[in-house]
């Protein structure tokens, strides 16, 4: 018998959105024409003046080079000054890191303020990576739940309720993934005076933070509570805004001592980002933004045409969300009902029947929290998003 794996490691859950994504991608190799709301991934190309920036940069020798592993300075800069711009923080370039895509940005901060056994309050539905890496951190994720009929927004009242001696940390999500959701200046003003009270940390991803519509703002809780700054990490990254997934460049801003600590991790665990990457998001963050402007717009335009045509499937519950690029509605009333042969009682099963009758790939409500619901990206081209609502609709007639 060989040696066994680490147990914290073999107790990670595979990421499943990436895991219903491959699936999609898998069958359309097969020939089958499978239309996938899986991945959270614009569907436009970077923008040009990103991508020379990125060609300039490959023939630049000193980019071929180790450089600092807390990130290039003069990205931090520019991230300083977004955040400044978008977050009404000002923060000194020191006090970031610049970290391979917003998903290690996310580790680290659990990783360098979560100890053993010490509890995350964890708003739900929540990203499938939240909980897997506070519990590498060691940490214990707490769910509190909000459902459609919350508009998927947790209360001041349900984290005191959820809150021990050993809640360490909140999350704070806003634009939210999976859902969309948005929190008010008012929400987030209360949820950030509550986590003032009570000595926690904030872990807040802003990663969304630009892609909100119907004159919405997506407001940072240490714009609404300044005072907070000083226990609070902010993470975020230019995959969604600037179409860059691939480009693997996010980071995470945070106290003086807090971003020592990480950046001594990072210096173990990757050094440096990409010096490619790192020039191509400078171009990103100080450049044009008519480009990113007009991805919004198609996303806004995406988001009607979505909810309007979900909301006619009778038995489905779609909130409009403000901001990121997903619906998450409400299917209970599809569920214990049966479709071409087939009842399904869970969003497992009923994400199953959808890609085998409809050829319709979904992400089911398990891998964001409770049963019952779906999450669907809009971030695909406009034919494909309204033939495949379009399938569903049949589905479910």
């Amino acid at each position: 018998m060989s040696p066994s794996i680490s147990p914290r490691i073999a107790a990670i859950a595979e990421s499943a959105t990436l895991k219903v994504d491959a699936k999609a991608k898998a069958l359309q190799a097969e020939g089958r024409k499978v239309i996938s709301f899986a991945a959270g991934e614009p569907d436009f190309p970077t923008p040009a003046n990103v991508v020379e920036a990125a060609a300039v940069a490959v023939r630049e020798p000193r980019n071929h080079r180790y450089t600092p592993a807390a990130g290039l300075p003069e990205l931090r800069q520019a991230i300083a000054a977004k955040t400044l711009r978008d977050s009404g923080l000002e923060v000194d370039a020191s006090r970031i890191i610049v970290t391979n895509g917003g998903k290690q940005a996310v580790y680290q901060a659990f990783a360098t303020v979560v100890a053993e056994g010490e509890e995350v309050l964890m708003p739900a539905p929540y990203w499938t990576t939240y909980p897997e890496a506070i519990k590498l951190a060691g940490g214990v994720p707490v769910e509190v739940f909000a459902g459609a009929d919350q508009d998927y927004l947790v209360t001041v009242e349900q984290l005191e309720a959820a809150r021990t001696d050993k809640t360490k940390v909140l999350l704070f999500v806003s634009p939210s993934n999976p859902t969309g959701a948005v929190y008010s200046e008012e929400q987030t003003r209360a949820i950030g005076e509550w986590a003032l009270e009570h000595d926690l940390w904030v872990i807040t991803d802003e990663i969304y933070q630009n892609l909100v519509y119907g004159g919405v703002r997506a407001v940072s809780i240490v714009e609404a509570v300044p005072a907070i700054a000083d226990q609070t990490i902010l993470v975020n990254g230019v995959a969604k805004s600037y179409a860059m997934t691939g480009w693997r460049l996010g980071w995470m801003v945070g106290p003086a001592n807090v971003i020592k600590a990480a950046g001594n991790l990072q210096s173990h665990l990757s050094s440096n980002v990409s010096n490619i990457s790192q020039r191509a998001a400078i171009e990103a963050l100080t450049g044009p933004q008519d480009e990113v402007e007009r991805m919004r717009q198609a996303f806004e335009r995406r988001r009607d045409v979505i909810v309007a045509e979900l909301s006619k499937i009778d038995g489905v519950v779609c909130p409009t969300p403000d901001g990121a690029f997903y619906v998450y509605p409400d299917v209970r009333g599809l569920l214990n009902r049966e479709w071409q042969g087939v009842t399904p009682t869970t969003t497992l099963e009923l994400a199953d029947l959808i890609l085998e009758k409809a050829e319709v790939a979904v992400v089911p409500g398990e891998a964001f929290g409770p049963s019952g619901y779906l999450r669907l990206s809009y971030a695909l081209g406009d034919e494909p998003l309204l033939e495949g609502v379009q399938r569903l609709q049949r589905l479910f007639a």
